[in-house]
């Protein structure tokens, strides 16, 4: 397999104003640091961003430095620089590729809520932020209530049905023909959520060693569902900065060929940390990639529903002309996470397979759990509503009480989805999740959600809980990071100044 290649081009638009310019008071300019060192450091940033993929080749140093516009010296200055300190790994006849040094764990940091487990009841923090999830609406007991009430026609049956009950996967089929994309419900699997619909789709779709694509930063089970078949995830890094709202279209179709891959991962409705929103035209590009490169796209839209800023385009799924897309959407983000019913929406030939591969896992979705979210979808309108007047109330306060107690960081606020995707100043991510529970705050560190170690920068805050206990919850968190000392707040090796 041939190595991942990243272009001069890209790399260079991804380090931005990487020389850190100062004005001086007659306006002239002056550089803080010789060029390689800024480069080098600029590099090493992207890297622990997951901008620069582990594993990924550095373009040449005559490639780079022409588009860059400075000296093959200061390039290859820089590159020494990263290999010394363990970023770059060179071999004989071959490019140079990102790595990270031994001291900085690939796997970023377990849950937090693994903390949780080890404490006593009355020592437990009070704040968990580490869920992006709301509580249950009120209508979730009246919609037991009904589905109790309707349960009666299905007591004289088995009661294992792999497909799903008829009434679910019609409301299933109408939603999505409401939203732009004719179904019909033999186009609709129920599973016993959207991750348990994907492990489906990657036991039938992927082989070991295979290699899929997925955004990057991503939902973090998903990422361990594709390595748990033996599949390998291909990071392609999303750029909130650019137009349409970050994903990279042509590192997508790069990233395809160059790695043969078959299949990929994406969240283009409110990409799970971030919250971004991929355009009608992105996701008309996404499926002409996909029918380019005979690719098939999981979209997971999971988070559908939640749109708090303009309007949702239609389903990427709408946008296919084949079965190059599809779709896995669940309940448990728009109504409760207790309520395990997800869906696939996919041609009745991938369906098939899958129920082959499905009898070998379980029998079934609960009937009852069924008919509740029967009843919810046929109240949908009601109910995600209020939950979006919801979010938007909480995601304000968060926003607030960020910008008082921690006016250098960063949110990326994407266009709907349940938290904020927040840059730190520096790379403290896995040392604040460690330490947050000793101030009354469970966070997720920033490297769950991507692959081997990026994202040290970034942490993610859902806005889930009530306004008083978000309020509450930053304060612990300003109280952690002020507590952090530089040596624990650093888990990186230190990148030595020359």
């Amino acid at each position: 397999m041939a190595t991942r290649v990243i272009s001069a081009a890209t790399l260079t638009r991804d380090l931005g104003r990487w020389r850190h310019e100062d004005s001086e008071p007659d306006g002239a300019r002056r550089t803080s640091r010789p060029a390689y060192l800024a480069l080098a450091e600029s590099i090493r940033l992207l890297i622990h961003d997951g901008r620069a993929p582990l594993g990924v080749a550095l373009p040449s140093e005559r490639d780079l430095a022409t588009t860059l516009g400075v000296s093959r010296t200061t390039v290859t200055s820089a590159y020494s620089l990263l290999r010394e300190n363990g970023y770059l790994i060179s071999r004989q006849g071959s490019r140079s590729t990102v790595a990270l040094p031994s001291t900085v764990k690939h796997d970023g940091t377990k849950p937090a809520r693994s903390i949780l487990a080890m404490m006593p009841p009355s020592e437990v923090p009070t704040i968990d932020m580490t869920y992006a999830a709301m509580s249950a609406p009120p209508e979730m007991s009246e919609a037991y209530s009904i589905a109790l009430q309707g349960l009666p026609i299905y007591l004289g049956t088995h009661g294992m049905d792999p497909v799903g009950v008829l009434p679910l996967r019609e409301a299933i089929a109408r939603r999505y023909t409401e939203r732009g994309l004719p179904t019909d419900p033999d186009q609709i699997l129920v599973t016993l959520g959207a991750q348990h619909g994907l492990r489906l789709l990657l036991n039938v779709l992927t082989a070991p060693a295979e290699r899929v694509l997925i955004d990057h930063p991503s939902y973090p089970n998903a990422i361990e569902a594709i390595r748990d078949v033996g599949a390998r995830p291909v990071p392609v890094p999303l750029r909130p900065e650019q137009p349409g709202a970050g994903w990279d279209l042509d590192g997508i179709r790069s990233a395809a060929r160059q790695t043969a891959a078959s299949t990929a991962y994406l969240v283009p409705d409110f990409n799970n940390p971030t919250g971004l929103l991929m355009t009608a035209e992105g996701r008309a590009e996404l499926a002409a990639i996909a029918r380019e490169t005979r690719m098939t796209v999981i979209v997971d839209e999971s988070m559908a529903d939640l749109q708090l800023d303009g309007e949702t385009p239609p389903p990427a799924a709408a946008f296919a002309r084949g079965p190059e897309i599809v779709s896995i959407g669940s309940a448990s983000k728009s109504f409760w996470g207790g309520l395990r019913v997800g869906w696939v929406r996919a041609n009745q030939s991938l369906i098939t397979k899958l129920l082959g591969t499905r009898s070998t896992v379980d029998l079934g979705t609960p009937v009852m759990d069924q008919l509740a979210t029967t009843y919810l979808l046929e109240h949908a309108d009601t109910i995600l509503d209020r939950r979006r007047d919801q979010l938007r109330v909480r995601r304000a306060a968060l926003l607030d009480a960020l910008a008082e107690e921690l006016p250098d960081w960063q949110a990326v606020t994407g266009a709907g989805g349940m938290s904020l995707w927040v840059q730190l100043p520096t790379p403290v991510s896995t040392a604040l999740a460690a330490t947050a529970p000793n101030h009354g705050v469970l966070l997720a560190a920033g490297p769950r959600f991507g692959v081997q170690g990026a994202f040290e920068r970034f942490i993610r805050l859902p806005f889930t809980q009530e306004e008083p206990d978000l309020r509450l919850g930053v304060k612990a968190i300003t109280a952690t990071y002020t507590a952090l000392t530089p040596h624990s707040a650093d888990p990186l090796t230190p990148f030595t100044c020359y």
